[in-house]
């Protein structure tokens, strides 16, 4: 992509507007917070530091909006807390330039670097840099310094408060992802009615495992509808696979294909009945049709062998999914020791290993994380120099809106920058014009700024350019408290905002962390993590007397992990405005595809696993010893460049094949598996080679794809 059309693409995406469901309510509520600090330092008689507490409040509230499993009221603490120590920090040094400067860029630093532990993490960072910034009035004393920042965490304190005594729709995060995993599987069911073969989508899946990590005091207060159906909705994604596909499950056409669309086109419905009571903590309603589609007929079972395994395996899942969730929804239930095994999320005193670790494996030169940390702390610094020595006063907004629309990759630097800049022109020109006209007092100025913030909170998911206008008229109204003059603010914040978001777009041309060299790594770790989790399934046909589900199940994980590492990865390189020195996007696209399939096959082939005293296959036994080598050296022929030559593992195949004459689920589910390793090869081997760029250097990273604790996949 040329920068041209790279900047295009970039600047069409900063200004679209979503159209998306609005949480009145929530908004309200987190306006409030913010109108009673302001409220009572208005009434204590200083405006001035009602215009510094009112960020405490504000910040707080903006990540409690996020999209973190964590209880709401701990993440207002925890970020309160950490705007508190920046606060006092900033407030200590800013009557010196050289120390002041020193402090942001490792403050900086550090908050560029919290995006390694994850994305809330990495916004609560910005947000102390923000806060760090704005330093309204200028402390002289330890103990002004200590009073300013008590008054920042105050107001976190008044939004964890508000969470808790006026909850909006508790366990709605944990529900609506339940409900849209449940949901997409229904999408799921319906498209393979028409395509049998259909792809799927984890992400929904992995969002819903990390909604059901809960710590030891939610296990026992968790509503019953979110007890079991995660689970549930884990085991019924592979048998609709297993149904519809053609090759293990029911013919391609026939009365079994026509009674596998009918059980699928039932499944939709009762999962969408199923995710409905989820979302909505109501009982489950069923169409009767449904019901009947999912009873044997009268004339006997139309499908045979592993198709009917399967059916039968599919209306028994449905069964459990309703029965589970239609229990009483406010009912609650001590954790028994039956129930141990729910996901147990850490304390956040305990969550620091797992940050320091995190924090270190992104600690080197090629990390794009540990490449933006550099970035934004050198821009916050330089930026903070240009806006102080500029005429305007307020040179602080120079290097916030640097800070604000910076992020570890190009495309979405570039479109908040662009956001940032359209956004507070509206903003301003807007707030701006109503300070000329109707010169508001102290306290109608403060009322229009709780105002912007609660149309702030309600659009906030609408797009970073209406979020952007907002917070700008709210800038302006919260200065007016303080007798700011709505002229010289304007001018400020329009010419500041320029400049600080040009640095950040120039940053990143200047000091880039591309994509798209690292796309052969990323698909390598793919191939790998779908390696592995092949040769767990096949190991259970080698010797199925040594079962152990819990490793076929960790290799899943670990396999939507990587799959999750290369989609992102995908999509940033796609947005970039470099040649391909990686893969080319049709190749990429080609790879993709065949890595999915081979995901899907041997999800087919778990659902049909061997009981413990069933016989073991030397078919399968001698086709696992050659996939384990044959995968060691693709995966070193993906990230070099190489050839992939699948021959030997195709020739055990087909001995395999000569010997099994009952061609089983496991001989047929190899073969679909050779035909996505061959589709992988040609995807690769009509790759072009890259044209030589020595302007920009390689930039590959070999690490595995990271989970933290808020995306990973596991």
């Amino acid at each position: 992509m040329t920068w041209s059309r790279a900047l295009k693409e970039a600047a069409r995406s900063g200004l679209t507007i979503e159209r998306t469901k609005l949480t009145p309510l929530i908004a309200i509520r987190g306006s409030a917070g913010v109108a009673i600090v302001i409220g009572l330092c208005l009434w204590l008689g200083d405006p001035a530091l009602a215009v510094s507490s009112a960020f405490g409040a504000f910040s707080s509230g903006i990540v409690t909006f996020q999209r973190s499993m964590r209880p709401r009221p701990v993440l207002a603490l925890a970020v309160a807390g950490a705007l508190a120590v920046s606060t006092f920090l900033g407030y200590l040094a800013a009557a010196h330039v050289v120390a002041f400067v020193l402090l942001l860029a490792g403050w900086t630093f550090l908050a560029g670097m919290a995006w390694a532990i994850g994305p809330v993490s990495g916004l609560a960072g910005t947000q102390t840099v923000a806060i760090m910034l704005v330093t309204v009035t200028l402390p002289t004393s330890v103990l002004g310094a200590a009073e300013h920042a008590a008054l920042i965490f105050f107001g976190g304190l008044v939004q964890a408060t508000l969470i808790v005594v006026f909850p909006v729709r508790p366990w709605g995060v944990q529900r609506d992802a339940l409900a849209d995993a449940l949901a997409d599987e229904a999408d799921y069911a319906r498209r393979l009615r028409h395509d049998p073969v259909a792809p799927f989508d984890p992400a929904p899946l992995m969002d819903a495992r990390l909604a059901s990590a809960v710590t030891p005091r939610q296990a026992r207060r968790r509503p019953v509808q979110l007890h079991g159906p995660r689970g549930l909705a884990e085991r019924v994604r592979p048998v609709l696979a297993s149904l519809a596909d053609p090759v293990v499950g029911a013919p391609l056409e026939g009365p079994e294909r026509d009674r596998a669309r009918e059980l699928l086109g039932a499944a939709a419905t009762v999962l969408d009945a199923v995710a409905h009571a989820v979302r909505h903590a109501r009982p489950v309603r069923l169409p009767p049709e449904a019901m009947a589609t999912l009873e044997v007929p009268a004339t006997g079972p139309m499908l045979h062998g592993a198709a009917r395994r399967s059916a039968y395996r599919l209306i028994a899942l449905l069964a459990d999914a309703v029965e589970l969730t239609d229990e009483p929804v406010e009912a609650t239930r001590p954790t028994t020791e039956a129930e141990r095994g729910h996901l147990l999320r850490p304390s956040v005193p305990k969550l620091v290993p797992g940050a320091l670790r995190a924090l270190h494996r992104e600690a080197r030169w090629t990390s794009h994380i540990f490449r933006h940390a550099l970035r934004v702390a050198a821009v916050a610094a330089a930026g903070y120099l240009l806006g102080t020595a500029l005429p305007f006063g307020h040179g602080y907004w120079a290097p916030l809106a640097s800070v604000m629309v910076m992020r570890p990759d190009f495309a979405q630097t570039y479109s908040r920058g662009v956001a940032r800049f359209s956004g507070t022109l509206v903003g301003v020109g807007i707030a701006g014009a109503l300070m000329a006209v109707a010169h508001p007092g102290m306290y109608v100025s403060a009322g229009l700024a709780v105002v912007c913030v609660g149309l702030m909170y309600l659009l906030m998911r609408t797009g970073f350019s209406v979020t952007s206008a907002c917070v700008a008229a709210y800038v302006v109204f919260l200065l007016g408290i303080a007798g700011a003059g709505w002229e010289q603010t304007v001018q400020e914040r329009v010419v500041l905002t320029l400049l600080g978001g040009l640095l950040a777009m120039l940053s990143y041309a200047l000091f880039p962390a591309w994509e798209t060299p690292k796309l052969r790594d990323r698909l390598a770790a793919w191939l790998a993590a779908n390696g592995q989790y092949a040769l767990a399934v096949f190991d259970l046909y080698a010797t199925p007397a040594e079962r152990r589900p819990r490793q076929v199940r960790d290799a899943l994980l670990d396999s939507r992990a990587a799959r999750a590492a290369w989609e992102e990865s995908e999509a940033r390189a796609e947005k970039e405005p470099v040649r391909h020195r990686g893969l080319s996007p049709a190749s990429a696209k080609a790879a993709g595809a065949a890595l999915g399939t081979m995901g899907r096959v041997t999800m087919i082939l778990e659902v049909h696993l061997p009981e413990r005293d069933a016989a073991s296959s030397p078919g399968a036994t001698a086709f696992a010893f050659e996939l384990r080598d044959s995968l060691e050296e693709a995966t070193r022929a993906v990230r070099e460049r190489g050839e992939l030559n699948w021959s030997a593992l195709r020739a055990v195949w087909e001995r395999w094949d000569a010997e099994d004459e009952n061609r089983g689920v496991a001989l047929r589910v190899a073969d679909l598996l050779l035909d996505a390793l061959d589709d992988l090869a040609e995807a690769l081997s009509a790759e072009p080679e890259p044209e030589p760029e020595p302007e920009l250097e390689p930039d590959a990273d070999s690490g595995a794809a990271h989970g933290t604790e808020e995306n990973s996949g596991r």
